[in-house]
């Protein structure tokens, strides 16, 4: 469809938005694979239920297994403009660039070789994910990567399980934590 003659209204309101700019909506419905806004300021959307879209990644820093984990239809919200989407015509927003990181809030007060109590997430055959508190999840290896031990088989460990793990390096920029058992 060609947006920008069937939509002007639309496709001007688009194109004013800048990247960084807050707009506040309406979610007015949710997908699984993300969250349509109606927005305030902007024109109503010909087909889909709102001008303004949140995918699944930018509707909160943690992990999330559904967006009513986040929201619900109806709920008032303020976003950040990320870019105008030209193929479907609508605003991509972000929720959590306006909320605060915990993952570098952790990094800012955790040291490598630092003991933490934490919960096994999931088990996997390459590693265990384990969340250490306030959604910040980090992998303990099976196998040894860069020179840092490996943890024991899979079968050791159980969803929900707490155990002690270090710290043993964390990326800040690709918001990666990586752990291990304490040794004996």
């Amino acid at each position: 469809m060609d947006w920008q003659s069937e939509s002007p209204e639309l496709w001007a309101f688009l194109g004013t938005l800048q990247h960084g700019e807050i707009l506040t909506g309406s979610v007015t419905a949710i997908e699984r694979f993300g969250v349509f806004v109606a927005l305030d300021e902007g024109p109503a959307h010909p087909l889909l239920p709102g001008v303004g879209f949140i995918t699944i990644p930018e509707l909160s820093w943690r992990h999330i297994t559904a967006p009513t984990d986040v929201v619900e239809v109806g709920q008032r919200v303020s976003c950040e403009f990320l870019q105008f989407d030209t193929y479907n015509a609508e605003a991509r927003l972000s929720l959590r660039a306006l909320q605060p990181d915990p993952f570098q809030d952790f990094a800012d007060r955790t040291v490598v070789g630092q003991a933490l109590r934490g919960t096994v997430v999931r088990v996997l055959t390459g590693g265990v994910f384990v969340d250490v508190g306030d959604g910040v999840v980090g992998l303990v290896p099976f196998v040894e990567i860069d020179g840092r031990p490996a943890a024991c088989p899979p079968a050791v460990f159980e969803p929900g399980e707490e155990i002690s793990v270090v710290v043993t390096d964390f990326e800040r920029p690709r918001r990666r934590l990586f752990l291990s058992r304490p040794q004996p």
